[in-house]
């Protein structure tokens, strides 16, 4: 099932139970997607696209949530946090640090960095390898760490 499929399912479910916090989420999804199919591009929509998509959607909600957070809006950063864990049902699971740092090794051996002038190669081939299993900060910190 496409993930518009499951999100037009997920919201007359949501509408039904009365559920305010998964319609806000799902809405703001069903939104995103309506827009990446109508910019005018022509291009197909991917599972690869959706995947950005709605990680691009909890990166923005994690910033709004660290920004509300140090203003002290803890009405406005529940929001954030609801939203987040919404769009998070939709994500495929996230790697652990762990398997990261083995991954990000054997990409290190193969492009033979040994300082963090090397970072930029590193990080290149572990963002197209990982899109989609983990997010960009995890990534960088995890190469900023073995390669200082």
């Amino acid at each position: 099932m496409s993930l518009e499929a499951k999100i037009t399912n997920d919201l007359k479910t949501a509408m039904k139970a009365k559920d305010q916090v998964s319609l806000r989420g799902i809405r703001a999804i069903k939104s995103a997607l309506l827009l990446l199919k109508t910019d005018g591009s022509g291009d197909e929509v991917t599972e690869d696209k959706e995947i950005k998509l709605l990680q691009k959607l909890v990166k923005q909600r994690k910033d709004s949530l660290e920004i509300y957070e140090k203003q002290d809006r803890e009405d406005l950063a529940k929001t954030e946090r609801e939203e987040i864990a919404v769009i998070e049902k939709y994500l495929p699971a996230q790697m652990g640090v762990e398997e990261l740092e083995g991954i990000i090794k054997g990409i290190i051996e193969q492009t033979g960095a040994e300082s963090m002038k090397d970072m930029g190669k590193v990080m290149g081939m572990a963002s197209k390898q990982l899109a989609g299993k983990a997010d960009g900060k995890t990534i960088s910190s995890v190469v900023k760490s073995l390669l200082s």
